[in-house]
């Protein structure tokens, strides 16, 4: 093991990862043979396999799960070593690399293209999945910060909001409650539901809603897609809770309707996220004050717009999230 390099530790944590050698390739910009070499070269220093490989199939062995708790902790090691050396240097420089969930794809990418502008000799990797994944990625310090809704209580970590961020529910326009001035909680009961899956942060929103309100969703549907499930309900299949910020073009051309449900919309809030353990790279620091900077006045400009889509048209209220 003591010859193995970090660039065949970083190879096994990728094809662990994905699963897939092919996509680990294409992560790392490489081939697959190189992959497969580099893994190879990795289970000679180690004398055991670190992969079961049936057909397209790829799981992690025994010793493969156990190497790669160690490889991740001597990966990470090294990445807060290069970091501190940045922020001797104090230079704003490198791989940046920044998790986020899913429904931040609507906005976070047009804030990271001005962000690249102001700090070009910056590289960036973003990695997406839900909050339950997002959380595991910070604990293993697979990424240095991140943008997500309700920031973890399994972790010690610094989370700082930057902006509201409302979950409204919705329907397709032809859909009977579309018409109705407002609703009742309780009217939910019975209602065809297609929801987020299990993990996911507006998932855990919805069911603290309906649990307030003593109502039992009939879920239809699990998705992980936002876009999915928007063209689900659009197609009458069913009721939806999605943050507003994935609906702009929906609103813009009239395909969706906002409901105005009796204690909605919920606005939680969105918070930039790092480990309190993990010493932030001059990058990474530039990017949190970027983003407490320009993330509420990006959105307001974007989206505030539909806060009022309700029928009454109330301000929306605040729950216990923000």
């Amino acid at each position: 093991m003591k010859n193995a390099t970090f660039r065949q530790l970083r190879v096994f944590s990728e094809v662990a990862r994905h699963l897939s050698f092919v996509r680990a390739a294409q992560t790392l910009n490489l081939t697959p043979p190189a992959v497969t070499m580099q893994v190879r070269e990795l289970e000679k220093h180690i004398g055991m396999p670190l992969f079961d490989r049936s057909g397209r199939t790829v799981s992690l062995t025994t010793v493969g799960e156990y190497m790669l708790v160690y490889a991740r902790k001597m990966l990470a090691t090294l990445k807060d070593a290069e970091d501190a050396a940045l922020r001797l240097q104090k230079l704003e420089v490198g791989l940046l690399t920044i998790g986020m969930v899913s429904t931040a794809k609507y906005f976070l990418p047009h804030l990271l293209a001005k962000f690249r502008q102001e700090h070009e000799g910056i590289d960036i990797k973003l990695v997406v999945g839900n909050r339950e994944q997002l959380v595991k990625m910070l604990s293993a310090n697979e990424v240095d910060i991140a943008i997500m809704g309700r920031p973890p209580n399994e972790l010690a970590t610094r989370a700082e909001p930057f902006a509201a961020h409302p979950h409204v529910f919705v329907s397709a326009v032809q859909h009977p409650f579309a018409q109705r001035e407002t609703l009742a909680p309780g009217e939910l009961q019975g209602q065809a539901f297609i929801m987020r899956e299990p993990g996911s942060g507006t998932r855990a929103a919805l069911e603290r809603f309906l649990g307030a309100a003593r109502v039992e969703p009939r879920v239809t549907m699990e998705m992980a897609s936002n876009e999915t499930i928007k063209q689900a309900v659009m197609a009458g299949m069913g009721l939806s809770f999605l943050s507003l910020h994935t609906l702009g073009l929906e609103l813009d051309n009239h395909l969706i309707t906002v409901l105005d449900v009796e204690g909605a919309p919920v606005v939680r809030a969105w918070n930039v996220v790092h480990t309190l353990s993990k010493l932030l790279s001059p990058a990474a620091e530039a990017f949190r004050y970027f983003m407490l900077e320009h993330g509420e006045d990006y959105l307001a400009q974007n989206f505030a717009r539909h806060i009022g889509l309700g029928r009454a048209g109330k301000a929306p209220p605040k729950d216990a999230d923000r």
